[in-house]
């Protein structure tokens, strides 16, 4: 009997499937929304990848598009950099809660403040997925990693970034700012595709946080990874368009 082969994007990149993220993570559902994304909007060859490192560097060959690989936190400066090159392009920058939230911030915030015609996906799983599953920027209160044992402390490490709402507040009126789950795949991939639109219409500034899993370090079975994503980190990071040149946002 022969094997069913899962539907793939044709933007996919197929010698490098199937890929390398660890059974159970996320990062596998955001890429193959962007991919479906890429194929429905035919924008193929004019899309430039970019990654950053952290797990989102193994996606630095996922797709059959010009991509690149950036040193830690400096894949947003990279992508505005090729689309102020030659703006037809639409540049794709693709990082972690590290990558954009720590290390690279100061690039993604001030790249929003100038309304840079980009499009940023941010993975928020969090913690620090590929270095062992330490404290991160999005670790929630309370919960235990490498390096709070006991349960992150918000007295000491304050408490989880919100980039979404953070940049919502410091963007101008052209930009497209939404967070969305893996666990809620249409929706997500709808974002995806305004964030891309977005650029492609020459608005501006567009962002999108994708809420994710990692069985791996969170050391949890299918039914805890799932109940943790849905129930706490959905109470924690809100689900929904923040800012859209589109009209009404979706919750």
């Amino acid at each position: 009997m022969a094997s069913v082969q899962p539907a793939m994007p044709k933007s996919w990149y197929l010698p490098s499937k199937p890929h390398k993220f660890c059974p159970g993570c996320g990062h596998g559902i955001v890429l193959k929304a962007l991919g479906e994304v890429i194929d429905e909007l035919d924008i193929q060859n004019r899309v430039v990848f970019g990654c950053d490192i952290g797990c989102s560097l193994l996606s630095w060959n996922f797709f059959a598009v010009d991509s690149t690989q950036t040193h830690h936190g400096r894949t947003t400066p990279v992508m505005v950099g090729m689309k102020r090159a030659n703006p037809d392009l639409i540049c794709v920058g693709y990082m972690g809660d590290g990558g954009g939230y720590s290390i690279g911030s100061q690039h993604v915030l001030n790249s929003a403040v100038r309304n840079e015609k980009v499009t940023l996906i941010l993975v928020n799983n969090t913690n620090y997925a590929m270095t062992g599953g330490q404290l991160a920027p999005t670790t929630l209160p309370g919960q235990i990693t490498e390096t709070t044992p006991y349960g992150r402390d918000v007295a000491k490490t304050g408490y989880p970034t919100r980039g979404p709402e953070m940049l919502a507040a410091i963007t101008t009126d052209g930009a497209y700012i939404a967070r969305g789950t893996v666990a809620k795949f249409r929706q997500m991939k709808n974002f995806i595709k305004r964030a891309v639109q977005n650029q492609m219409e020459g608005n501006g500034f567009s962002f999108v946080e994708c809420l994710s899993t990692c069985p791996t370090n969170w050391r949890t079975n299918a039914r805890q990874t799932w109940d943790f994503l849905e129930d706490e980190m959905e109470a924690y990071f809100k689900v929904g368009e923040l800012k859209s040149p589109f009209g009404k946002g979706e919750k």
